[in-house]
């Protein structure tokens, strides 16, 4: 079935459409056509979704192919709702709708009052209007006041004010979902949806009717439901309806990054990060003039925290451990860097270890610590983070050097650190320590940054500090809390 390229729409008229070989389909079919054509193309169905490419995203296709409505499962910040909007880059660029309709009918099958008087009486020469895809789109987050009038609609009393009848399908004002008719409709946290709206929205989508303050009009809307639910609520609170559930053809378990590459991968991708060459960046990345180099290390270190964090005891996993955590922390190092560069002059910078207290702020809003660990949301992120850290340190440090850098220490060697100190000092002592020296190398991969560098020397301190090959003395600021000062010594 031909439709019109991308290009604006030239047809104004019904007769003028016929005329240019447009075909209606349903919104199902169309999601179908377009996606088997992207797939034989070779083309990504859905752009910028990581991680799910052999499990997730292939589940969604089928769905697509299938014609079904889906429900997506999963905790907060598993790309659900990225996905569902994505469904909108499968419709047809341009859309044709009987001009003034307030829920796109179709001009070869208008559906609602207005429309069906207006083609009965102007016929071929019915003027029509363009709808673009992303106007196609509706979506409602579920909440226990979401009434019957937002989703469905109701009695207008302006109109009826106009002199219309109650009983006249003219007075009615229509909800979200009639006005997404031939589109994709999107309810997010379905569970959360009052049973008796949930069965208001069953028979408008099943039924293709619907009571409005006594008045029954029948509606054959062609929409495609998708619906998230968390898991726990989908499942144990027993809040939907079964008739509701029986209405989807797929059911998608999403789940968060398998590995910290992937992690990693999402970060880069969504995390705006001004100074970092290649990051997405704000309207003020160059307002700092400071040049930002985030080691490969660090940005390990950042997701491996989040993984840590979604198998702790003590982080609530009802609630989940969203990617946003690791998004916003590597943003906040690249802060803490920026704001250590501006104070210190200096026109580059990177994150060190020295920083990770910054992470408190950003991770605190994005955890739930279990009843039993309340009032103590700094230290269980605190001890996470030194976990993330002797990870990091141990599966990218050689345990050869570590025994030659433990070897200089017992000889005298002290180091100072802290969030407030040059790179050049650490440069320094690099070159006096041998030792430093090649293990440095062996972690900044050919890098002549001085700020690298320096990032590079306090991964190895506090690493061969936790894994208690050398003693650490930390300067107290101000509340007890570290002044991101330390000397390390041997033991």
């Amino acid at each position: 079935m031909p439709q019109l390229s991308d290009s604006a729409p030239q047809a104004s008229t019904i007769g003028e459409l016929k005329a240019s070989g447009w075909r209606s389909r349903s919104v199902k079919d169309e999601l179908r056509a377009n996606a088997i054509a992207r797939i034989r193309s070779g083309d990504v169905l859905f752009p910028g979704i990581l991680g799910y490419g052999d499990t997730v995203l292939p589940q969604l296709e089928h769905a697509v192919l299938a014609g079904h409505d889906v429900i997506f499962l999963g905790e907060r910040g598993q790309a659900k709702t990225r996905m569902i909007r994505g469904l909108t880059g499968l419709l047809d660029e341009w859309m044709p709708i009987v001009a003034g309709s307030e829920i796109n009918d179709d001009p070869y099958n208008p559906i609602s009052r207005y429309a069906i008087d207006l083609v009965a009486e102007d016929g071929d020469d019915t003027a029509i209007s363009w709808v673009n895809r992303d106007r196609r789109f509706g979506e409602k987050l579920a909440t226990p006041d979401t009434s019957i009038a937002d989703l469905i609609g109701e009695v207008d009393p302006i109109k009826v004010a106009e002199g219309r009848y109650l009983s006249d399908e003219l007075t009615l004002h229509y909800g979200l979902v009639p006005r997404t008719n031939r589109g994709v409709f999107a309810i997010n946290e379905l569970p959360d949806l009052a049973e008796r709206i949930q069965v208001g929205l069953l028979n408008i989508l099943e039924e293709r009717d619907v009571q409005i303050r006594g008045y029954k009009v029948r509606l054959p809307l062609d929409v495609l439901l998708v619906a998230s639910a968390n898991p726990e609520d989908y499942t144990n609170r027993g809040r939907m309806i079964t008739p509701l559930k029986d209405r989807f053809g797929a059911q998608i378990r999403t789940h968060y990054p398998l590995d910290t590459e992937t992690e990693i991968a999402i970060a880069r991708q969504e995390a705006v990060l001004p100074g970092v060459d290649g990051a997405a960046t704000g309207d003020d990345a160059s307002e700092s003039g400071i040049s930002v180099v985030v080691p490969a290390f660090m940005e390990n270190l950042v997701a491996t925290f989040t993984q840590l964090a979604r198998q702790s005891s003590h982080i609530n996993q009802r609630s989940g451990v969203s990617v946003r955590l690791t998004v916003a922390n590597l943003e906040t190092l690249v802060a803490a860097a920026t704001r250590r560069a501006l104070r210190l002059g200096e026109s580059e910078a990177a994150p060190r270890i020295s920083d990770l207290d910054a992470l408190i702020a950003s991770t605190a809003g994005k955890i739930e610590v279990e009843a039993l660990e309340e009032d103590r949301d700094a230290e269980v992120i605190d001890h996470l983070l030194r976990g993330a850290v002797l990870a990091v340190f141990k599966s990218s440090v050689e345990p050869e050097r570590i025994r030659a850098i433990v070897d200089e220490f017992e000889g005298e060697l002290v180091a100072n650190v802290g969030d407030d100190l040059p790179a050049a000092n650490y440069v320094e002592l690099v070159q006096r320590s041998p030792a430093m020296a090649a293990a440095v190398d062996g972690l900044i991969d050919g890098s002549d940054s001085a700020g690298v560098k320096a990032s590079a020397v306090e991964l190895l301190l506090e690493g061969l500090h936790l894994s208690k090959r050398l003693n650490k003395d930390t300067m107290s600021g101000q509340g007890g809390r570290s002044s991101g000062s330390a000397t390390y010594r041997g033991r």
